[in-house]
């Protein structure tokens, strides 16, 4: 026990602010602001460098950036692209918000080994470009619903690549369609505050679940970074009450980065749709001050 203490702090302090967004972004007056960011896939440009300058004409704060196999035209592992992504997040003041590994739904994490090479490459890589938060994918192929010993060998690689992520203050942000409960149990028997949950507010809908419950239930310590998201539908026009998100965040006092996924109406661009999707979040969610 003394050794898992001794450990946690270590991560809190190498950690600092910037992966502590509810306790660092806050007004003079105290009143809590959002970052505002979008998956590059959903900006149709995974794996790309320009999902920030599509960001940018939106008027995006940020992006989250997928991080996939080696040999991609913009493998992060590579130093020149991790700089030519710093170079241009500087210039466009556009963030890097999170890093996200997409690629595990169709590798999963569960059981290919090359998946579990690539978790501890994405850390060495974030730790590299001061990156806090990776979306860790469990859909598709990497499913693990009802599934106990997928779950199982899932609960054991991070209970081996947790100190890892750990020692550099990085969060691993489980995405998946699983209910608050096996979240929690999951969570509980990894033991670390490096592995957390990444909760999409329309997956978790679609599911049936009481996601304002279920967020409550998480709380504040164990939910690193949020989806936006709509199935066919700008946000604010579909299934998810966006208001009721706001009031349980309030309640949790929460407030990191928001990531808006999907959410575009037929027939529409893709960048007016994300522009009315900012305008419509930014009457709930305040932007940091200038």
């Amino acid at each position: 026990m003394p050794n898992r203490f001794n450990r946690r702090q270590l991560w809190r302090e190498s950690l600092g602010m910037a992966a502590l967004p509810f306790l660092a972004a806050r007004t003079a007056g105290g009143k809590r602001t959002f970052q505002i960011g979008a998956c590059d896939w959903s900006l149709q440009r995974r794996h790309e460098l320009s999902a920030l300058e599509i960001a940018r004409e939106i008027g995006l704060d940020g992006v989250q950036v997928s991080f996939g196999e080696p040999g991609l035209r913009y493998d992060l592992r590579k130093p020149e692209v991790r700089r030519q992504y710093q170079e241009t997040s500087a210039r466009l003041g556009v963030a890097v918000a999170s890093l996200a590994m997409g690629v595990l739904n169709d590798r999963p994490y569960a059981s290919d080994p090359d998946s579990e090479t690539w978790v501890s490459d994405c850390i060495d890589t974030m730790a590299r470009m001061n990156q806090k938060v990776v979306l860790v994918a469990f859909f598709g192929k990497g499913d693990i619903r009802n599934q106990p010993e997928a779950q199982k060998a899932v609960i054991r690689r991070l209970k081996k690549i947790a100190p890892q992520a750990e020692k550099s203050g990085i969060v691993l942000g489980l995405e998946s369609w699983l209910d608050s409960e096996d979240h929690i149990r999951i969570l509980d028997a990894v033991g670390s505050p490096a592995v957390q949950v990444y909760y999409d507010v329309c997956n978790m809908t679609a599911q049936g679940y009481d996601i304002f419950r279920d967020m409550r239930r998480l709380g504040r310590a164990r939910i690193c970074e949020i989806h936006l998201k709509e199935n066919g539908s700008l946000l604010g026009q579909g299934t998810v009450d966006l208001k009721k998100v706001k009031d349980t965040l309030d309640d949790l006092d929460w407030n990191g980065w928001l990531i808006i996924e999907g959410a575009t109406a037929k027939g529409r661009p893709l960048v007016d749709c994300y522009r009315e999707n900012l305008r419509f979040l930014r009457t709930l969610f305040p932007a940091p001050a200038l």
